[in-house]
């Protein structure tokens, strides 16, 4: 585990340092996980990271094997990120209560912890959106936490990655600075960004749909909110 964390800190200073010390508890089993976060039924789940602690299923019982390094190196980088954006959006008390949306949440872990192979591809979203038009996995993820988290993940994962390509990695440490000075994230990502998150995610998913990751051409950015 303490490589893990070692392999970890390094790459977590993209987007600032952790303000307080990290309690790390290691589950004896996936029950006892799931009992802790209350996240019942959640059979992939390894790990849940809150505003200073962070808990581990031990990776013994990670299936027959158990986990490689590799595969812990990547779970607590994730979880980590999880723990150091709610450090540097709030305070122990109110980083719940921020509203910050699953995709960005997810998206941010996922692409510092570069997990995008083990998700969905962008075209295997757009056909999903295709086959499925009235979901809506950003705003609404609904039931695919739990059902398909391939999916979930891996538009979490592309849509903050759309979100770096457009507007860098300045704006996001600005988001989170944004939010540390009060606000909440709908309002600290129009600060930030220049758009509301509702056209944001409009042009994500018009950028899948219509397959803008097949050309070469970066997509104009949104200044305002449209249908």
């Amino acid at each position: 585990m303490q490589k893990a964390v070692e392999h970890a800190l390094p790459r977590l200073e993209r987007w600032g340092t952790l303000r307080e010390p990290i309690t790390l508890k290691v589950m004896p089993d996936h029950a006892s996980l799931e009992a802790a976060t209350e996240q019942h039924g959640v059979d992939w789940l390894r790990a849940w990271g809150r505003y200073d602690e962070l808990l581990v299923q031990a990776p013994s019982t990670w299936g027959l094997s158990g986990a490689t390094q590799p595969q812990l190196n990547e779970l607590i980088l994730h979880e980590l990120t999880h723990n150091l954006m709610y450090q540097l959006a709030a305070d122990r008390l109110g980083w719940s209560r921020k509203q910050i949306p699953l995709w960005f949440r997810e998206g941010m872990a996922s692409y510092t912890a570069e997990q995008s192979y083990r998700w969905v591809s962008l075209e295997e979203i757009a056909r999903h959106l295709e086959r499925f038009p009235e979901r809506d996995p950003l705003r609404n993820p609904g039931e695919l936490y739990r059902d398909d988290s391939n999916l979930l993940y891996g538009v979490a994962h592309q849509a903050f990655a759309f979100l770096l390509q457009r507007y860098g990695e300045d704006s996001v440490r600005a988001l989170l600075r944004e939010m540390k000075g009060g606000k909440n994230f709908p309002e600290a990502f129009e600060a930030a960004i220049g758009l509301p998150p509702d056209a944001f995610v409009r042009d994500f998913t018009r950028y899948v749909r219509w397959r803008g990751f097949r050309s070469t051409r970066a997509m104009p950015r949104a200044t305002e909110p449209r249908d």
